[in-house]
């Protein structure tokens, strides 16, 4: 019994605060999990921006509605869904992935809350667990499960070293030199024989 623990953003969707990032013409927000390694920090630091320019979570939202799926990205998902059982697992928030599970077919996704204000301001965050992905699979395989994982960024790693076969995909340059022994994959063909292969 094997479930797929996939990331969401940079796998199936784009980074979303890169969409907001040229969106709102506010470039430094382009940093993501690919750039730095440490979740909470970046996060603070986003929110710290928003606040200086005034933006909460209406104008990510109209962003995130504008954002469609990586081609492919559906079929890849619903052929996934037919070996067996799949679960995004994302450090994004529910607030953000409505929208973009909607256009996914509604997959299983485990991700975080954000703290919004009555007018709209984005004052925190809620991390549903630490180190939410690693521990998530380490929960899975408590309960009798096999993971296979993939993912593209620093805060991935720990999931798809922890798995029976875990992947890299659409990763940097970077990531992908300093982690030489996983495989890395850049197209979803490559990334579900892979799977069936692991399975």
């Amino acid at each position: 019994m094997f479930i797929t623990c996939l990331d969401l953003e940079g796998v199936l969707v784009p980074e979303i605060w890169i969409a907001f990032a040229e969106a709102s013409g506010i470039p430094e927000l382009k940093r993501t999990t690919r750039d730095e390694p440490d979740y909470d920090k970046l996060m603070k630091w986003r929110l710290g921006i928003l606040k200086e320019h005034g933006l909460g979570l209406k104008e990510i939202q109209e962003t995130i509605e504008k954002i469609d799926p990586m081609p492919g990205a559906r079929a890849f998902l619903d052929e996934l869904r037919e070996l067996g059982q799949v679960i995004i697992i994302s450090d994004t928030f529910t607030q953000f992935a409505k929208p973009l599970m909607k256009k996914l077919g509604w997959p299983t996704i485990f991700c975080n809350e954000l703290e919004v204000a009555e007018d709209g301001e984005i004052t925190g965050f809620k991390m549903r667990i630490e180190q939410s992905k690693l521990s998530t699979v380490k929960a899975l395989q408590s309960i009798g499960f096999e993971t296979i994982a993939s993912g593209d960024s620093y805060n991935d790693l720990g999931m798809i070293r922890a798995s029976k076969a875990g992947f890299l995909f659409k990763s940097t340059e970077q990531i992908k030199n300093d982690n030489p022994d996983l495989p890395a994959y850049e197209t979803y063909e490559e990334l579900l024989t892979a799977i069936k292969a692991a399975v």
